[in-house]
């Protein structure tokens, strides 16, 4: 690979690189002094002060300025004709779709990373995150990833020390599993109420509570005509909302209802070679048949893998084709789309075991199955092999570094080029899809299989580490990103708890004891198990109204803010005014003088 070593080759020992931008080797000079001239004329006068704003907040205001470079004139990139330009397009997005621009990236500041690291992964005991230093460092949006999965963690362990237990009881017990089913229900209420104040004490603090969403930037893949904001009087892309809606309940609609459709057909084909498999074994009753039970479901489970990662590149493209004006929008929108397949796609197969064939033992076994297996495969795909790679890739790093004659800052050389090789942090999405998924084993079927609580918790208490190793030492920095909650994810998880209680109050229901109470009439059981779901739905959204989203004290300190913003603005207009009729009494006066 050919590398360009004047940009390095700095003589001022404070220059400190925040972010890289990786270009095309055979980028022509004039693109380069283009992009060059374009990116200094965006340049404000500011403070130099390097204390005033952290290193992960500087790296956030380039990406910032990178993003809202626009066209305006140019029809091309010069240099390449190809690549048209119309007003209001993203040059960056452009210049990475094109090819000239490889990528972009902030790079670590490795002091304060061995320090995080220190404080955070590096020493295997039961502790808290330091969660205000990884805001310091990732951001908002990381942080309070990490937030959610500590408190997460922690919240499972009631449920797990009461499940271990009810392991040990038969399934004919029922009784002690209402019992259980209940506590699942205020629990899986309570923990996410919790949450909402705790993480409103942490942005509070953080000072991004009161986001005002709307307005927000356009997000870099955002087009329309140039025109002017009339909320912001900016200059920005305009595009009808009309347009966007037809896209949306025209388009994207149709196409995911197909989506979610041809799921349970590979679903039913699925439970066929299931009966196929079994019907062969009790014909034959041989070595091999018995082997051959195990392959329709290993044949199902990469076939969900394969349909769920086609199934993102889908969603991913027709959200960016929806052309949403801010991020947060395009995210909640590309999180519905893919939430919704990806739980009927893990959980269609067991509700058609509990509610269709009746099989609970069948239902604990795949339920066991796929949380085990899916947690197993979690840790070496994300963290465990990527590390490896990346040390065996380190080692060639540092042999290229000492063959090289150059002067040149050895260091800065090295990170760059080992960092620009790292993978790409896509978000939190995967992180939080993973614990909603586990959310859903643990709630959904809990009086069928009580142990999966104690399961999630062995798993996130390594996922805390294995997260963390990742962001540190695996994968490039990413650019931090400010946040006020954990957005989509909270109603995601609160809509899982709502129907846990409707799973739950039906498995009890099919039981054989309650069965046996109704012998006759088979319609009274059924009224009185929607009776039950309904008086616990009421009561969850009773303790859901009971218990705050804000803490008394933040919901005070809000209040105040809210009062001395109006007190600034009030004194503001009124020293405006006083000062309109002091002009008007001086020009009034000069008039009647002769």
């Amino acid at each position: 690979m050919k590398v360009t070593l004047s940009a390095l080759d700095t003589h001022e020992s404070s220059f400190t690189p925040l972010v890289v931008i990786e270009l095309a080797q055979d980028v022509k000079e004039e693109t380069k002094e283009w992009l060059k001239n374009r990116i200094i004329t965006k340049k404000k006068d500011g403070d130099d002060n390097n204390d005033f704003l952290s290193m992960a907040e500087r790296q956030f205001i380039i990406k910032h300025e990178l993003e809202n470079l626009r066209a305006r004139d140019e029809k091309m990139i010069p240099g390449y004709p190809q690549a048209k330009l119309y007003p209001g397009k993203s040059l960056l997005r452009r210049l990475l779709t094109s090819g000239i621009v490889v990528q972009v990236f902030p790079l670590h500041d490795n002091e304060a990373l061995k320090k995080l690291e220190d404080t955070w992964y590096t020493r295997f005991t039961l502790k808290f995150q330091p969660i205000d230093r990884i805001r310091g460092y990732f951001g908002e949006t990381i942080a309070l990833y990490f937030g959610f999965l500590e408190y997460f963690t922690f919240a499972l362990i009631p449920m797990a020390i009461i499940g271990l237990p009810y392991y040990l009881f038969a399934w004919e017990d029922y009784d002690k599993y209402v019992i259980f089913a209940s506590f699942n229900l205020i629990w899986s209420t309570v923990i996410l109420e919790v949450w909402k104040r705790g993480c409103a004490s942490m942005t509070y603090r953080w000072g991004t509570l009161v986001m005002k969403r709307k307005f927000e930037e356009p997000r870099p893949g955002y087009h329309g005509v140039l025109g002017i904001n009339p909320v912001t009087g900016r200059e920005e892309p305009l595009y009808p909302s009309y347009k966007r809606q037809l896209r949306i309940y025209l388009v994207s609609l149709p196409f995911v209802c197909l989506c979610l459709y041809f799921s349970l057909f590979v679903m039913m084909i699925y439970f066929d070679m299931e009966a196929w498999a079994l019907g062969l074994h009790e014909d034959s009753g041989s070595e091999w048949t018995s082997i051959l039970l195990y392959v329709p479901s290993i044949i199902y489970a990469i076939v969900i893998e394969i349909m769920n990662r086609l199934y993102r590149y889908a969603a991913e493209f027709l959200t960016s084709w929806e052309n949403h004006r801010l991020e947060s929008a395009y995210q909640n929108h590309l999180i519905l789309k893919v939430l919704v397949f990806n739980f009927l796609n893990c959980f269609a197969s067991l509700f058609y075991i509990a509610f269709v064939l009746r099989d609970m033992k069948l239902l604990r076994q795949s339920l066991a199955t796929l949380l085990i297996t899916s947690q197993i495969l979690n840790q070496i795909v994300e963290s465990l092999l990527p590390y490896w790679l990346q040390k065996k890739h380190h080692v060639q790093v540092k042999k290229k570094v000492e063959a090289l004659k150059a002067d040149i800052d050895a260091t800065l050389y090295e990170q760059v080029v080992l960092e620009k090789e790292m993978g790409t942090y896509l978000g939190t999405f995967d992180d939080y899809l993973e614990l909603f998924l586990q959310f859903g084993y643990v709630s959904l079927f809990s009086c069928v299989y009580p142990l999966a609580a104690a399961f999630a918790v062995l798993n996130n208490l390594t996922e805390v580490n294995s997260d963390a190793l990742k962001m540190c030492r695996v994968l490039k920095r990413p650019f931090s990103e400010p946040s006020a909650s954990i957005g989509v994810w909270q109603l995601a998880f609160e809509t899982m708890s709502v129907i846990s209680v409707v799973t739950n109050c039906a498995l009890i229901g099919m039981s054989p004891q309650v069965n046996a109470l109704f012998p006759e009439s088979k319609t009274d059981l059924v009224l009185i198990v929607v009776a039950v779901e309904h008086m616990l739905l009421a009561l969850k959204f009773i303790l859901a109204f009971a218990i705050p989203d804000k803490p008394r004290h933040i919901q005070m300190k809000l209040a105040r803010l809210e009062f001395e913003s109006l007190e600034a603005l009030k004194q503001q207009q009124m020293k405006l005014t006083a000062e309109n009729l002091k002009e008007e009494c001086r020009e009034g006066g000069k008039e009647k003088a002769p």
